[in-house]
C-alpha cells in the first residue's frame, strides 16, 4: 500500500500529445556527419570530412572571416601567449604571415622570452621545479640582457617594446631566426606589440631591468594595438590564443578606448583558442566586444598544437572556390 494520501496519484500520461518524428525540425542531419578518410586522402579531403557541427564548423567560419578580412585589407591580429611558442607553432604563424593571414601580433611578456631563446639557441622552457629551489630559475644571462636593453633603447627612441625587441634580436643575427615570430614580424614590418606585467617575466629581476623603460615601451604598444583595433571596423579579426588574463584585459581596454574616442567598431570577428575556456577570454574577447550586433565571437576548445594547425590548414586549403 502507498504511503501517500489517497488523493495523490501519479500523473496520467494518456492525453500526452505527440507528433511524427519526420515532421520535426532538427539541429543535426546526415548532411552534417563526418566522413571517413582513406590512406590516399588529401588534406582537402580530410578537412572536408570533418563534421559540419560545433567546433569544426566554427573553425571553417573563422577561416572564412579571416579570408574576408584579407580581401578587405582589414587587420588580422593574433594575440598570443607564450604557450603558443612553447608548443612549436611559430613556423605555422610565420607561414600564415607571409600569406597575409597575420597582419599584426600582440604578445604577452612570456612570448618575448621564449621566442628570443628559440631564435638564439634553438630551445626554451626551463624546468622550473628543478631550478626554483636554488633560486636560479629565469637567470639566463643572454635573455635578460637582450630584453632589457631593447626596452631601454626603445624608450629612448619612443618606439614600442615589441618592435625594439625584434630589432635587437635580429641585430644579433641569431642562428634560428627563421623560427622566430619577432624576427619574422620585424623583417616584414608587421606590427608586433608586447604587453608586459612588470614582475611577471624573468627579465624583470635581472640587473639591467628598468621599470620606467618597460612601462614606457609597453604603453606605446598598447596605444599601437588600440590603433590596430580601430582599423578592425568593417571586417577585422582578433584571435586570442593562449592568454587567459593579460591580453583579454588589454584587448578590452583597447576596444573601449577606440569607442571612447568616437570611433565605430562593428562587423568584427573575435575568437578564443584554448584548452580551457576561462572567464576573461570568453567575456572580454568573445562576448563583450561583439555584443549588440557589433560582430561575431567564437570559442574553440582544445590544445593549441591541434587546433592551430587545423586553422592553418583550413586557411591554406581554401575550399571556397576562390
Amino acid at each position: 500500500m502507498s504511503i501517500y494520501e489517497d488523493q495523490l496519484r501519479p500523473l496520467d500520461l494518456r492525453a500526452v500529445k505527440t507528433y511524427p518524428l519526420a515532421s520535426r525540425p532538427s539541429k543535426v542531419s546526415l548532411n552534417d556527419f563526418a566522413g571517413p578518410v582513406s590512406e590516399d586522402s588529401s588534406l582537402k579531403d580530410f578537412l572536408a570530412s570533418l563534421p559540419k557541427i560545433l567546433a569544426a564548423q566554427s573553425l571553417r567560419e573563422i577561416a572564412a572571416r579571416m579570408r574576408r578580412a584579407r580581401e578587405l585589407q582589414k587587420p588580422i591580429i593574433w594575440g598570443i601567449g607564450g604557450h603558443v611558442v612553447k608548443t612549436g607553432l611559430a613556423p605555422l604563424i610565420v607561414d600564415l604571415l607571409r600569406r597575409g593571414f597575420v597582419t599584426a601580433i600582440a604578445a604577452n611578456g612570456s612570448v618575448l622570452v621564449h621566442d628570443a631563446e628559440i631564435a638564439m639557441v634553438g630551445s626554451t622552457s626551463e624546468d622550473v621545479d628543478a631550478t626554483l629551489g636554488e633560486g636560479v630559475f629565469g637567470g639566463a644571462d643572454e635573455t635578460g640582457k637582450l630584453l632589457n636593453r631593447a626596452a631601454q633603447e626603445g624608450a629612448k627612441e619612443g618606439i614600442g617594446l615589441g618592435e625594439a625587441t625584434g630589432r635587437a634580436l635580429l641585430a644579433l643575427n641569431p642562428k634560428h631566426a627563421e623560427y622566430s615570430l619577432l624576427c619574422a614580424a620585424y623583417r616584414a614590418r608587421i606590427p608586433f606589440t608586447a604587453h608586459v606585467t612588470i614582475g611577471g617575466d624573468i627579465g624583470h629581476f635581472h640587473p639591467q631591468a628598468d621599470g620606467a623603460a618597460l612601462g614606457a615601451t609597453t604603453h606605446t604598444d598598447f596605444r599601437l594595438l588600440a590603433e590596430l583595433v580601430r582599423r578592425m571596423d568593417g571586417g577585422g579579426v582578433y584571435l586570442n590564443i593562449g592568454s587567459a588574463v593579460t591580453l583579454p584585459e588589454v584587448f578590452l581596454k583597447a576596444v573601449t578606448l577606440v569607442r571612447n574616442l568616437g570611433n565605430q567598431l562593428t562587423d568584427i570577428t573575435t575568437a578564443n583558442f584554448d584548452f580551457i575556456q576561462s572567464y576573461r577570454p570568453l567575456t572580454n574577447v568573445v562576448r563583450r566586444p561583439t555584443a549588440n550586433g557589433a560582430g561575431q565571437g567564437y570559442s574553440i576548445t582544445g590544445h593549441h598544437e591541434l587546433t592551430i594547425p587545423l586553422l592553418a590548414a583550413e586557411l591554406v586549403c581554401d575550399r571556397s572556390g576562390k
